[in-house]
């Protein structure tokens, strides 16, 4: 059975993404298109239109030419949105890397995506990312910043002066326009490569019902090399007028002193952070009445701390539901309400879904569980070289498998109620048990290892390693605090272990795949005497 939006289908505009974003960015003049949340530095809308024209044209200059990858690899910041555009109207592929993944991850990437430009900060110019462009041949860097911090690299400053010729390709809505690393439904990272007509008809979908305006002023808290604040905040909140603050990276007090500072109405969230707004005893020195609206998303909100969170902040709170390969979301609560608190909402305008049971693949009725299937126009054109895994994601038929379980009802509302899939969600952000395997295996102790995700009330879940060791327990001085140390030097600082349990052995089928079920559910085998080690408190 297939379930329709509520809503009536919109009108997709068939424009690139930067042109749908800013077209009418010189239009409304002096007025703060973009601020820096750290120092108060604002750009207006009509600076920000100049400085992306100029920043494309000295990227040509340089020799990006249409369909060219560059990288980009940044926290959140003004100049981030700038380069982002940028590129994309110098025609190019812009792929962002997580700033915050070891130089290893980094080179991964640039070297899977080909890029041969990449823009980053000073910072990074000069360790990691610096050290990832000269490992996989990126051929020009380009660093935020004065051009004593960036180093060798190009300070990013030279692009936007008035030297370059004004001459920039024509870019169409079926260009490719991003690359995001995303694991998909199973597996190691895949590129999934979205056009700019998947990136503006997901806009189109959303803002008749998460109704962003000129008035509004938006904190992006959450990492804009994200689907979520790339989309839902960055481009959204630009095609509407408002004004959108930039925050690097998350830190309570810094958020409440934002929200309170700048008059923020409307932030997009991931649960860990609902929590702390609820609960945290800070908040309370802070004025953040202007807060109008809540969006959590990334991972499921149970319903009574969103509603503890809305009542102790005195705004509404609601739920959202998108992945990457869907180009950003496909379901939202109305910006009025409605529904119950756990939900996340009906179908956006021209979106369709059918819910399946997990193992027959066959529609299941309302009320029931089963596996989303969601149809859009919004959906990715495929894994970038890796055809089995799209066919594997995307059926003949254009429905995208999705790896959620949810329940749909009989109104079309939708709660999210598990996962088909095998990856962690600590925070919000995605943990890909097998490169966290790999990691362990390499080290000479460790006999077996799988990695699952065990419950925990400010992150979600925590990735925890269930580890053999190559000798028995009582015999080796290795401690789950040094096992964890060891990932943490390798990794990005999401996907750090934070629980080692010591096992006699992993439950494995016939063809070696671990099984998971038996190592979280009741029938999990039992750890040996030697205590689990806890990291302590996630961060």
């Amino acid at each position: 059975m297939i379930i329709h939006s509520p809503y009536d289908d919109v009108e997709l505009a068939a424009v690139s993404l930067h042109d749908f974003v800013l077209g009418s960015a010189a239009g409304r003049g002096e007025r703060a298109a973009l601020i820096d949340g750290p120092t108060g530095r604002a750009l207006s809308y009509v600076r920000l239109a100049g400085t992306v024209r100029r920043a494309a044209a000295g990227l040509v200059a340089h020799g990006v030419t249409k369909g060219d990858t560059v990288a980009l690899c940044s926290p959140n910041s003004p100049e981030f949105a700038v380069a982002y555009y940028a590129a994309l109207a110098a025609g190019a592929l812009v792929t962002t890397v997580n700033p915050l993944a070891p130089a290893g991850d980094i080179a991964r990437q640039l070297t899977h995506c080909s890029a041969r430009w990449l823009i980053t900060i000073a910072a990074l110019a000069q360790a990691s990312a610096g050290e990832a462009a000269a490992a996989a041949g990126v051929r020009e860097t380009f660093a935020f910043g004065t051009a004593t911090a960036a180093g060798q690299a190009i300070p990013f400053a030279a692009l936007t002066g008035t030297g370059h010729p004004d001459r920039l390709p024509t870019v169409g809505p079926d260009d490719n326009a991003v690359l995001l690393y995303s694991s998909g439904t199973t597996g190691l990272p895949k590129g999934v490569l979205l056009s700019h007509r998947n990136l503006v008809a997901s806009l189109c979908q959303t803002r008749p019902v998460h109704r962003v305006g000129p008035d509004d002023v938006l904190l992006t808290v959450l990492p804009l090399h994200h689907i979520f604040a790339l989309q839902v905040t960055l481009s959204l909140g630009l095609a509407a007028g408002a004004t959108v603050v930039t925050m690097p990276r998350f830190e309570l007090e810094g958020f409440c002193g934002l929200v309170q500072d700048h008059g923020v109405t409307r932030a997009e969230v991931v649960p860990p952070i609902v929590l702390a707004l609820a609960r945290h005893p800070a908040v309370a020195g802070y004025d953040l009445s202007s807060l109008r609206l809540i969006t959590s998303g990334a991972a499921p909100l149970g319903a009574g701390l969103a509603t503890e969170c809305a009542q102790r902040l005195g705004c509404r709170l609601k739920q959202g539901y998108g992945m990457t390969e869907l180009g950003g979301a496909t379901h939202m609560v109305p910006d009025a309400g409605g529904g119950s608190a756990e939900s996340v909402g009906p179908l956006l305008p021209s979106a369709q879904a059918r819910v399946v049971d997990c193992a027959s693949g066959l529609d299941v009725g309302p009320g029931q569980p089963g596996e989303m299937l969601i149809r859009t126009p919004a959906a990715m054109r495929c894994y970038l070289d890796n055809p089995e895994a799209t066919a594997a994601t995307v059926d003949a038929d254009g429905w995208l498998h999705t790896g959620d379980v949810v329940v749909a009802d009989r109104e079309g509302w939708f709660t999210v109620v598990d996962r088909v899939k095998e990856l962690i969600k600590y925070k919000g952000s995605q943990v890909a048990p097998a490169a966290l395997e790999a990691i362990l295996l390499a080290h000479p102790a460790v006999a077996d290892a799988a990695v699952i995700g065990r419950p925990d009330e400010e992150a979600g879940e925590i990735p925890a390693a269930v580890v053999v060791l190559r000798q028995p327990a009582a015999d080796t001085r290795l401690t789950g605090r040094e096992l964890m140390a060891y990932v943490a030097a390798r990794v990005a600082p999401h996907e750090k272990i934070r629980r080692v349990e010591f096992v006699t052995t992993i439950p494995k089928s016939p063809s070696g795949k671990i099984l998971r079920r038996l190592l979280t559910g009741p029938d999990q085998p039992a750890a040996s005497s030697r205590p689990s080690a806890l990291a302590g408190r996630p961060r």
